[in-house]
């Protein structure tokens, strides 16, 4: 079963990039300088970040539907990452280093399954989650530190 997975729209967190660190404390965020890779995975372009480069870590709500399950969580993105990540069929690199816990989500955005895997495994996880009629989409997270990589859903 095809899958169509996307990164983060990057214009929420355009104005970010323009307050000083101080302004950025009052929203919760933080400017850093990344110094490894991996280690700075970005949610926008789904691409580990280059040693020197600037992000952002902000807080985020990747499930804003009114339910139990209405979450958010820290993300990077990166200062220079302008296209959000969309393709069908394909996972990104800083995907597969990592081990991941899928969350299958119904209609009502209710959590319906969910599986950890090994990153290079995605791929199968994801077609067993698809095939059930009742999952509408998937969130993807990294299991580690719990938060939210990407999305997914049939194409």
């Amino acid at each position: 079963m095809s899958f169509r997975l996307t990164g983060l729209h990057p214009g929420p967190f355009a104005g970010f990039f323009r307050m000083t660190d101080t302004e950025l404390a009052r929203h919760g965020a933080r400017r850093c300088i990344v110094d490894a890779k991996p280690g700075f995975p970005d949610r926008v372009e789904l691409r580990d970040l280059e040693i020197g480069e600037t992000a952002l870590l902000v807080n985020y709500t990747h499930q804003p539907a009114d339910t139990p399950y209405r979450a958010s969580h820290a993300v990077y993105v990166g200062e220079n990452s302008r296209t959000a990540y969309d393709a069908v069929d394909r996972v990104p690199e800083t995907l597969r280093l990592r081990p991941l816990s899928l969350r299958a989500f119904d209609a009502e955005h209710m959590l319906h399954d969910a599986v950890v895997v090994d990153g290079r495994e995605v791929e199968s996880a994801l077609e067993l989650l698809l095939a059930d009629e009742r999952a509408a989409y998937i969130h993807v997270h990294y299991a580690r530190a719990g938060c939210y990589a990407a999305r997914v859903e049939r194409a």
